[in-house]
């Protein structure tokens, strides 16, 4: 397997941001996505995102094959909501492993949650989606969306082997389209894609992210 560059890295951090000033769009107003509300905040911004990348999901699923669909499940997340999630996830890792250093931690916690200071979701860069039918039913990719590595015994890296073939037959389906319409994978969580971000800077060389943090506002 390929060695996997956390968010944690120092050289996630050390892209810099050109921000293009793109706004954030509802990706429920075109139409053609199907959206999940199980990630939806009390100020709706999940069901939000740039409006590049949301043109880009829209590519995607034109490319996947007859009777399949996008699932959408989150996108844009405020960055006081990132830091929640990160510090839950990070203080129950301590907990359950109290010799770890605090460098151990922070590090541990990005598999699974981005560092508040470079999530793409606070950029509106990133989304969590899955597939489904022509019918809406959410197909098998091998672990329900946001599983931790340790709740599912690391079957939520996207190149996991411990998954059946079907599943690991939908994820490629998915990150296929996806990686077709300029977007990447957060390797530790199949269902997390980005575009314009630091981390897609970095794994595409690009000199400067296109997306910075964007705090709560106006959402359109």
């Amino acid at each position: 397997m390929t060695e996997i560059v956390l968010m944690s890295d120092a050289k996630v951090a050390a892209i810099p941001v050109r921000e293009c000033g793109e706004p954030l769009v509802d990706v429920r107003a075109e139409g053609s996505l199907l959206v999940d509300r199980r990630k939806q905040d009390p100020a709706d911004a999940f069901a939000h995102l740039r409006e590049g990348v949301a043109g880009r999901l829209l590519e995607a699923q034109a490319t996947l094959p007859r009777g399949l669909r996008l699932l959408f499940v989150e996108g844009y997340r405020p960055p006081t909501l990132q830091r929640r999630y990160f510090e839950e996830y990070a203080d129950r890792l301590r907990a359950d492993n109290p010799g770890w250093s605090a460098e151990r931690v922070h590090a541990a916690a990005s598999r699974y949650v981005s560092p508040p200071e470079i999530a793409p979701h606070s950029a509106g860069a990133a989304v969590d989606l899955t597939l489904a039918d022509a019918d809406g039913r959410e197909l098998d990719l091998g672990t329900r969306m946001n599983a931790d590595p340790e709740e599912s015994d690391g079957a939520c890296y996207t190149d996991a082997l411990n998954i059946s073939e079907d599943a690991r037959a939908n994820r490629e389906i998915l990150g296929s389209a996806l990686t077709r319409a300029g977007l990447v994978n957060y390797p530790t969580e199949w269902w997390h894609w980005s575009f314009g971000d630091r981390y897609w800077a970095l794994t595409t060389g690009q000199a400067a992210a296109r997306y910075g943090a964007k705090e709560t506002g106006p959402l359109h």
